[in-house]
């Protein structure tokens, strides 16, 4: 049994820690709600100028090329991996490397195996761990969460995307987590290059519906403005998205750290109390024996 130095020092210890989690839970809280409102204003938004860029796409012709649709045999790759700069958040961080690692062996076996799948790590966790396995690194964007708003991310998207029409890319995928609930964070994997065309969108009277546009001031203008800014709004929505996930993850996991100190320290507490009554027991006994010793041999 521990003496009762040791267990008092763990129950300052663990004190401490408990002290430290509860304002980490408090801290990520207060910008979970100020993430949470920056992706559910952005998600009808980025849902809507998503729809028109696909419907743009399907009826683009070859008159009216689209870079950013253009199909190619898949030769190199650019995976997108969206972490976060800190640790402390559960398994959000290793959920999302991952899904990498089973995209790439999956998907791009041949493409690794030839060295042509390049990364783009958006956030430290993910670029150090890259960084350690020998990946190849696109850029440094690990600063992006610092001071996150969509001049910054904007970067890393034109980089994707000037890359991509120039052919230096035939696929750019992201892979980042969705945002649900505080509890709960979807692992998602998306092709942002080449544009997928949607199928036709299906009305409420389960009757399909093709979208036709009235395009003004011409349709080459529309598609060379409307969708560079519909992707980089698409590559914005995915690191709001993995923000929301950070805050909800780390709250959570916080939470569940400040639960188990708490079961910790009752545990602690007991250790102490019956260490402290057995020290207590066996000075009496030896008081009592010893007083004992002392009338005998009188």
């Amino acid at each position: 049994m521990a003496s009762l130095k040791e267990v008092r020092s763990r129950i300052v210890s663990v004190t401490s820690t408990q002290q430290i989690t509860k304002a980490m839970k408090m801290v990520a809280a207060a910008k979970l709600r100020r993430a949470q409102d920056n992706i559910i204003r952005m998600r009808p938004y980025a849902q809507r100028l998503g729809s028109i860029l696909a419907n743009l796409s399907r009826l683009t012709d070859d008159s009216t090329s689209n870079v950013y649709a253009e199909r190619r045999e898949i030769n190199r790759v650019l995976v997108v991996v969206i972490t976060s700069d800190r640790g402390l958040a559960g398994a959000f961080n290793s959920n999302v490397l991952k899904a990498v690692n089973s995209l790439v062996n999956e998907q791009y076996s041949r493409q690794m195996a030839a060295g042509q799948v390049d990364f783009l790590a958006i956030g430290r966790r993910g670029h150090d761990y890259l960084s350690k396995r020998g990946s190849k690194l696109i850029g440094n964007y690990t600063h992006v969460f610092a001071q996150l708003s969509f001049d910054t991310v904007r970067v890393a998207a034109e980089y994707a995307m000037n890359a991509f029409r120039a052919g230096e890319y035939d696929q750019v995928d992201i892979v980042y987590n969705e945002f649900k609930n505080v509890a709960t964070q979807i692992i998602r994997t998306e092709q942002f290059l080449p544009i997928q065309e949607h199928a036709p969108v299906v009305s409420a009277t389960n009757t399909t519906t093709n979208t036709d546009y009235i395009f003004e001031p011409s349709k080459e203008q529309i598609i060379a403005e409307l969708i560079p800014k519909s992707l980089k709004i698409q590559f914005y929505k995915a690191v709001l998205e993995s923000n929301a996930s950070e805050h909800g993850a780390r709250m959570t996991a916080m939470d569940k750290a400040t639960d188990n100190a708490g079961e910790l320290l009752k545990q602690l507490k007991l250790t102490y109390n019956r260490s402290r009554q057995a020290a207590i027991t066996t000075e009496i006994l030896e008081i009592v024996g010893g007083a004992e010793a002392l009338a005998a041999s009188r």
